[in-house]
């Protein structure tokens, strides 16, 4: 009887520690996107040097012309210093903190009903314990189906805030190529480019493009 109910504390706190622990890692620094979603303004062509610093510059024709200008943008640095990011991951962060407080009722309401069970078994019959038993397995099982379902919000939301942002960041991205005539902007960090000569890294000037225009629609 005694090991039929600690097997069972134990087995609920398995499963507590595991979505404590995506829950805390959800709150954290965001997601490194895929390959897929890196910005690209243009097609592929010659890796003539760009200025780190690019002019803000209206669409105009000669902006939009046909040039060799190439360069890059460090994604990780981006996803770190963009205030659209930083502000989601907050969002982000406070839902998650609802989510580990529901999480952790759960888990006490459980355990008040084993200690419980546990200081009155000696004074049941058997009948009574194994309903009691019954009851607790059964508690157990919508416990877990609720961690599942927290969880899962937890992942979809996370997804959610990642397409948003990342979605924004590469329209401005097309948005600051076109208006400075690159033919191409690449990202780095997610395994598709293996060396960038620093003056074609441009993520300075984009992070400083990015940030305004963020600002100017918040």
């Amino acid at each position: 009887m005694k090991n039929s109910t600690q097997l069972i504390v134990n087995a609920l706190l398995v499963v507590a520690v595991a979505v404590l622990f995506y829950l805390h890692f959800a709150s954290g620094k965001p997601a490194k996107p895929a390959p897929a979603s890196a910005p690209i303004a243009a097609a592929p062509a010659d890796t003539t040097a760009a200025e780190p610093e690019e002019p803000e510059v209206p669409l105009t024709p000669a902006a939009l012309a046909d040039t060799n200008k190439v360069a890059y943008v460090e994604t990780n640095r981006l996803l770190e210093e963009y205030q659209g990011m930083k502000d989601a991951s907050k969002r982000l962060e406070a839902k998650a903190r609802g989510w580990e407080a529901q999480n952790k009722k759960l888990v006490t309401s459980f355990q008040a009903a084993v200690q419980q069970y546990q200081q009155k078994a000696e004074g049941m019959s058997a009948e009574q314990r194994a309903t009691t038993e019954q009851q607790l397995q059964a508690q157990q099982m919508k416990v877990g189906q609720e961690q599942e379902r927290l969880q899962g919000q937890a992942q979809q939301e996370q997804a959610k805030l990642n397409d948003q942002v990342m979605g924004r960041v590469n329209k401005q991205i097309e948005k600051y190529g076109k208006a400075n005539g690159y033919r191409l902007i690449l990202a780095t960090g997610a395994g598709n480019i293996a060396y960038g000569r620093k003056d074609l890294d441009i993520t300075t000037p984009v992070l400083k493009y990015l940030n305004k225009e963020y600002a100017g629609k918040k």
